[in-house]
């Protein structure tokens, strides 16, 4: 019986040496992500996770953080301190994200707002108010790989805008690569009201989707605007930051930033599919149609295997530490227990005495 109560101890002890192992492994691996309904001054996370560069500053006692002043060629930025390194894994793997953020933008006619994946090194400065904030001397290297999503509300023929109300993907130049109008899900981008946007890439498929709606409505089911580009290719093991920038060139175009999340999700090596090349995407394509995932039953069917899985161990681990603790154990060595004894089943006669008579016969 000893040698069992050790061996079971000796299990128990290398299952936890196993769970632990496993849960640094796990957190080795966490993906970085963040949210900020708010920006409150005081919180401590805030001022060690985001950056603000130029004229961006919190206002509003800590709710929105206004991008843009309301003088000419004003510029800001917003940057998140932690760079991203997990956009191409050995082994293979690559990294999903998603993004959300809610914002404003005056009527004006300014540049609007971007969100932007920049290299490691890129300039926090060198810019003249105008392109988004973003510096010149990014802009310039043509060969410098950079990824963006416009929110634009002023129309650049130089830069082959649709017109001042679109939104747009660029990959390593501010013409973009595809291009939708906001007009046509009834949008005005420079209206002052507050929208949001979801950003979402999927490594697998190797598609960028981009979705705006007012604020207070749900998330739209169709992406307003869809793209196939291959990012973990672009970056490979590169250092990327992520950030929101601003600009509002010769106008006094005012930017407002309620509210922004990022979230990055590791893709399991054996999803891909055939990178593709975003030069070849042409500007005046058509939208391309999203298609039902082939990979989705497989999704289902993994989540499934790996949710029956985690239960199993679970039950086991409670089945065995309540067998360790709290199972009654012999008091006696199992070999020396108590074997039950049949005992005799005799009869009692009992005589009543009359207590009366009792009594008479003590005095005789």
């Amino acid at each position: 019986m000893g040698s069992i109560c050790i061996l079971r101890y000796y299990l128990f002890f290398w299952f936890l040496v196993f769970f632990f192992l496993m849960a640094g492994f796990l957190l080795a691996e966490a993906s970085p992500s963040f949210g900020f309904k708010n920006f409150d001054k005081n919180s401590k996370f805030l001022d060690s996770q985001i950056a603000f560069y130029g004229d961006a500053m919190i206002d509003g006692n800590g709710s929105f953080v206004k991008m843009t002043q309301s003088w000419n060629y004003s510029a800001g930025r917003v940057m998140y301190k932690i760079p991203i390194k997990q956009l191409e894994r050995n082994g293979g793997r690559k990294a999903s994200f998603g993004s959300y953020f809610s914002f404003s933008l005056s009527s004006e006619n300014g540049d609007g707002l971007v969100f932007v994946m920049l290299p490691n090194g890129f300039s926090s400065g060198g810019y003249n108010g105008k392109l988004f904030g973003l510096s010149n001397e990014l802009i310039e290297k043509k060969n410098r790989a950079f990824f963006a999503v416009e929110i634009d509300t002023k129309f650049d023929a130089e830069l082959g805008d649709l017109n001042n109300n679109h939104i747009g993907i660029n990959v390593g130049s501010l013409v973009s690569v595809k291009v939708s109008n906001a007009s046509d899900v009834k949008l005005s981008l420079s209206s002052g009201k507050k929208l949001q946007c979801w950003i979402d890439y999927e490594a697998s498929s190797k598609r960028i989707e981009v979705r705006i709606s007012k604020a207070g409505e749900k998330r739209p089911v169709y992406p307003l605007l869809s793209c196939p580009i291959d990012l973990s290719g672009m970056f490979k093991n590169e250092e990327v930051f992520i950030g929101l920038s601003s600009s509002n060139a010769n106008s006094n175009q005012i930017c407002k930033l309620y509210s922004w999340s990022f979230k990055l999700r590791q893709v399991p090596y054996w999803m891909h599919s055939h990178p593709l090349d975003p030069e070849t995407v042409s500007k005046d394509a058509q939208p391309v149609m999203i298609q039902p995932k082939r990979d989705c039953a497989l999704k289902v069917l993994t989540a499934l295997i790996l949710g029956t899985a985690c239960g199993a161990l679970g039950a086991y681990m409670v089945m065995f530490v309540w067998s360790i603790f709290f199972t009654k154990k012999p008091v006696a060595p199992e070999e020396y227990m108590v074997k039950p004894v049949m005992y005799d089943y005799n009869k009692v006669k009992a005589l009543a005495v009359d207590k009366s008579d009792e009594a008479c016969n003590n005095k005789a």
